[in-house]
């Protein structure tokens, strides 16, 4: 997973949210647009995404 790809799962109406974030990274569950159904889930150290994802715990909640 990429930031351009997480960028096209949030811009075709899917959400995310972070089920795990640590030191090590964080791991993020990918979810329907139709009822927030779980469809894949990730795990990323890639400091774009992370920086990105920044302190939410979903793509529900507004970037800061």
């Amino acid at each position: 997973m990429t930031l351009d790809d997480l960028r096209r799962w949030e811009d075709s109406g899917a959400g995310w949210r972070v089920i795990h974030r640590g030191p090590e990274g964080a791991t993020v569950s990918l979810l329907r647009c139709d009822g927030g159904e779980e469809v894949d889930r990730f795990v990323t150290d890639d400091p774009e995404i992370l920086a990105h994802i920044g302190v939410r715990v979903s793509s529900e909640q507004p970037a800061r």
